[in-house]
């Protein structure tokens, strides 16, 4: 029983997943693309830029690296809100497979 609700959730996941990839990966793209310009902007090293723009987008914040100017500071507003909506979708698409999941454990 627990294997194959396990299964019936990997399954709807997956699924979910490629449905809503061209948004997601999108999102990651523009999470990725502002934390470049970030970095351009801040003088940061690339593996920084992309390292601020993930623990911004995740809500982490550890503030190691935080921008100075309004202007990337206003950019680093507009990761944190892709961020949130990355993982809200992610969210969504693992809670509807939890509800599949259920649904045809029943």
């Amino acid at each position: 029983m627990g294997r194959t609700l396990r299964r019936t959730f990997f399954a709807a996941l997956l699924t979910g997943l490629r449905v809503v990839w061209p948004i997601l990966s999108g999102l990651l793209a523009l999470i990725i693309a502002l934390g470049v310009v970030i970095g351009l902007i801040e003088g940061w090293a690339l593996y920084e830029s992309i390292y601020f723009a993930f623990v911004t987008g995740l809500t982490i914040g550890y503030g190691d690296l935080a921008p100075k100017a309004p202007l990337t500071r206003a950019l680093a507003i507009l990761i944190g809100v892709c961020g949130v909506l990355v993982t809200a979708l992610v969210a969504a698409v693992a809670v509807r497979a939890v509800a599949a999941a259920r649904d045809d454990d029943e």
